[in-house]
């Protein structure tokens, strides 16, 4: 679908991955809900300390380069605690 060219074919196809992804977390004994949930505060615990160590630094989010955003997304990931 991705080949197709139809925003709606793929917007499906995305959903039925979705879905097959809940039902291997449940197969799994996994709450997917709470995966989610964790994963999702995992990234705002990063995306925060992007935005506050831009801030320390006299910088916005926006005067950051993708490779300064990356650098600083990976310093986030090891002091966070997954």
């Amino acid at each position: 679908e991705m080949t197709s060219g139809s925003a709606d074919d793929l917007e499906a196809e995305i959903g039925d991955l979705l879905f097959s992804i809940v039902n291997a977390a449940r197969l799994y004994g996994v709450n997917p809900d709470n995966a989610l949930e964790r994963t999702n505060r995992k990234f705002i615990d990063r995306f925060e300390y992007i935005e506050r160590t831009a801030k320390t630094r006299g910088q916005s989010i926006t005067d950051l380069s993708l490779e300064e955003m990356e650098t600083l997304w990976q310093e986030a990931k090891k002091g966070v605690n997954q």
